[in-house]
C-alpha cells in the first residue's frame, strides 16, 4: 500500500521526485523519500478512498483540489484563458493542478501591467512545481464594426435595401456608416456581408465606390437576406472577399513590442487571411517567440499548407470560422486542419465554445463533452477554454472536466487503435532523410522493446516534435537544456518537457543518458531496474537537425543489461 501511494505521488507531483544531484533546472527540490509527516506539512493528504484514482488532495484557501494522478500523464494538452475569474495566483495554481498546461493571455482586454503580473504569477506556480508551463499571448487583430445609429438600433426586414457608406451622419433604418473603406472598396456585386456574429446576412446588389468623386460620395447597396435587429458597433464579417489590410493593427503592434519584453513563449495572430500575413508577423516578432496562426477566415483555408508551414502552431478559431462558413463545413475543416498540422509537424489547438455552458453551470452538456472527446480522438495537440476559465463561475470545474474527458478517451481502446494506425509521415519536403528515418523508427523500437518512455534529447525542440508527429503509444520525454524550449514544447501532443541543464564536461553520451535515466526513475516513469527507455538524439551533440542515434537502455543505466543466467534481473557489465 505504501509503495502504491509513493508512486501515486510521483505521478501526481513529478517535481516532488526531483533530486538535487540529478537536475540543474529551476532550483533544487526535496528528496523523493519525503516522509508522510513532511507531505502533511506541504498540505498534501495521502489517504484517498480505496479504488479512487483521484488520490492526491491539495488544500487550497477556498476549496480542496482533487488531483487525478493521470493529470500529468495525458498526451493531449489543455490551454486555459485567464481573466477576471482567474487572474490571481491561487486560481492559476488550481487550474494548473486541474490540468492546464498552457495559459492564454487575451490582449483584447486588460492593461499591459496586468499581463505582466499574470506572467509573474504563472512563473511562480511553475517554480513551485518545477514543471515547465507555456504562456500564449493572443493579439486582438482587426475589429470590423458598423457605425452608430440615431436611435441606437434598427430592425431590418428580409428583402429591403440597406446602404453602407463613409458619411459621418448617424445611421437609420436604411443606411449606416461603415468606418472601413477597405471593406467598401473591395466589395463587389454578389458578395456577402454578415453582421452581429452572422445573425444578419446581406448580399451586395450595387456599388458606386469606384466611380465616386470623393470617398463620402460612394456607397455599397445591399439586399437584406436574413433580417433582424442591428445595433451600434456590431461586428462585420466578409466571408467572400480577402481584405487588403494587415492583420496587425497599430494596437497589435504596440502589444507585440510589449510581449517581446515578457517571459512568454507563444504569440497568436488573429485574422490571418494569406501566407503573407504570417511573413509580416514573423518579421515583426523576431526569433525568440513561437508564432501561432488563428484560422478564422475562409481564405486562410485556401492557403492552409502555406500558412501552416510559415507558422509554429495553428489555432482552429471556430467562433469566427463558424460565422463565415456553413456550420456543416466546420467539423470537416477542423479534421482537415488537424491532419495537415500533424503531417507537417506543427501543433494544433482546437478552440471556442468547447465547454460553453460551464460559464454558468458546473457540468457541461453531453454535446460539449462529445465535442472535446472528438478533438482528442482526432489527435489534436491541445484543446482550449476561453470564457469558461476567464470569466465563468466554474473555472476549476471546466478545466477538470476537460481533463477527465481527455483521460477517459486516451485510455479507450478505440483511441489506442487510432494510435496504432499512425505509421509513417510523407517524405515530401523533408530535407534530412536520416533524421526522418530515425524519428519514424523510434516509436516502433519503443513499442517492440516495451520501453516505458521515449527520451528525445532536443536542443531546439525539433527532434521531440518529429517524434510526436507519429503519436507513439508511450510518453515522449523532451530532455532540454533550455527552459525556454521546454516551455514551448508544453504545447505539443505527448511531450513531457524536462529541463536537464547544460551537459557536463568532458562530454559523454553515456553520462547524459545515465543522468536522464536517474531523473526518470525519480519521476516514476521507470519503476523497476529492468524497465527500458528508448533514447533518440543527434551527434555531434547539440547540433540542431542532426538526429541520427537510437539507443535502448535499462533504467539502471548504460552499464546494466539483462542477466541471461537470471531472467528478469539486471547485471552490470564492465568494458575492458
Amino acid at each position: 500500500m505504501l509503495v502504491t501511494l509513493f508512486f501515486a505521488f510521483l505521478l501526481a507531483y513529478p517535481s516532488l521526485g526531483f533530486q538535487g544531484r540529478h537536475v540543474n533546472s529551476f532550483k533544487k527540490f526535496k528528496s523523493s523519500t519525503m516522509s508522510a509527516l513532511e507531505f502533511k506539512k506541504e498540505g498534501i493528504t495521502a489517504n484517498p478512498p480505496s479504488n479512487d484514482l483521484r488520490s492526491v488532495i491539495m488544500e487550497g484557501k477556498k476549496q480542496s483540489i482533487v488531483v487525478n494522478p493521470r493529470r500529468f500523464m495525458k498526451a493531449t494538452k489543455q490551454l486555459a484563458t485567464l481573466g477576471p475569474a482567474s487572474n490571481f495566483v491561487e486560481m492559476i495554481e488550481k487550474l494548473f493542478l486541474s490540468g492546464a498546461d498552457i495559459f492564454r493571455l487575451n490582449f483584447s482586454h486588460g492593461e499591459h501591467s496586468e499581463k505582466a503580473e499574470l506572467v509573474k504569477m504563472i512563473r511562480s506556480v511553475e517554480e513551485k512545481y518545477n514543471r515547465p508551463i507555456a504562456i500564449l499571448a493572443d493579439l486582438q487583430g482587426p475589429k470590423l464594426r458598423v457605425g452608430m445609429f440615431e436611435n441606437d438600433k434598427v430592425n431590418l426586414v428580409e428583402g429591403q435595401k440597406f446602404t453602407f457608406d463613409l458619411r459621418d451622419e448617424l445611421g437609420s433604418a436604411y443606411r449606416v456608416k461603415m468606418p472601413h473603406p477597405e471593406i467598401l472598396n473591395t466589395l463587389g456585386v454578389g458578395d456577402t456581408l454578415l453582421l452581429d456574429d452572422g445573425k444578419l446576412r446581406m448580399r451586395v446588389i450595387e456599388t458606386t465606390m469606384a466611380t465616386a468623386t470623393t470617398p463620402t460620395d460612394g456607397a455599397v447597396v445591399c439586399e437584406v437576406v436574413i433580417g433582424g435587429k442591428l445595433s451600434n458597433k456590431k461586428g462585420v464579417n466578409t466571408p467572400s472577399i480577402v481584405l487588403p489590410i494587415s492583420p496587425l493593427t497599430p494596437k497589435d503592434r504596440r502589444d507585440l513590442e510589449f510581449i517581446k519584453t515578457l517571459d512568454v513563449d507563444w504569440v497568436a495572430l488573429s485574422f490571418v487571411q494569406r501566407p503573407e500575413d504570417m511573413e509580416e508577423f514573423r518579421a515583426l516578432a523576431g526569433d525568440s517567440l513561437r508564432l501561432m496562426a488563428k484560422l478564422e477566415k475562409p481564405s486562410a483555408i485556401e492557403y492552409l499548407d502555406e500558412i501552416v508551414k510559415l507558422s509554429d502552431g495553428i489555432m482552429v478559431a471556430r467562433g469566427d470560422l463558424g460565422v463565415e462558413m456553413s456550420p456543416w463545413d466546420v467539423p470537416i475543416i477542423q479534421k482537415q486542419i488537424v491532419q495537415r498540422c500533424r503531417v507537417l509537424g506543427k501543433p494544433v489547438v482546437i478552440a471556442t465554445q468547447m465547454m460553453e455552458s460551464m460559464i454558468e453551470n458546473p457540468t457541461p452538456t453531453r454535446a460539449e463533452a462529445s465535442d472535446c472527446a472528438t478533438a482528442v480522438y482526432d489527435l489534436c495537440d491541445a484543446v482550449m477554454l476561453s470564457a469558461e476559465s476567464a470569466a465563468g463561475s466554474y473555472p476549476v470545474e471546466s478545466v477538470t472536466m476537460q481533463q477527465l474527458v481527455i483521460n477517459k478517451v486516451e485510455t479507450d481502446e478505440v483511441f489506442r487503435s487510432t494510435l496504432e494506425k499512425v505509421v509513417d509521415r510523407p517524405t515530401a519536403d523533408i530535407s534530412d532523410l536520416t533524421s526522418h528515418a530515425i524519428t519514424n523508427a523510434v516509436g516502433q523500437v519503443a513499442k517492440i522493446s516495451k520501453s516505458k518512455a521515449i527520451v528525445a534529447f532536443s536542443t531546439s525542440g525539433g527532434t521531440a516534435i518529429s517524434v510526436s508527429q507519429l503519436r507513439p503509444t508511450v510518453p515522449i520525454i523532451a530532455a532540454c537544456e533550455d527552459v525556454k524550449v521546454a516551455r514551448q514544447l508544453a504545447m505539443v501532443w505527448g511531450i513531457y518537457p524536462l529541463v536537464v541543464g547544460k551537459h557536463d564536461q568532458p562530454f559523454s553520451v553515456t553520462h547524459e543518458i545515465d543522468k536522464v535515466s536517474h531523473m526518470l526513475c525519480d519521476l516514476g516513469f521507470a519503476q523497476r531496474e529492468s524497465d527500458l527507455l528508448t533514447f533518440v538524439a543527434g551527434l555531434p551533440w547539440g547540433t540542431p537537425g542532426s538526429t541520427n542515434m537510437i539507443r535502448v537502455t535499462s533504467a539502471s543505466g548504460t552499464d546494466y543489461w539483462f542477466d541471461k543466467a537470471n531472467p528478469g534481473s539486471m547485471k552490470k557489465y564492465t568494458q575492458d
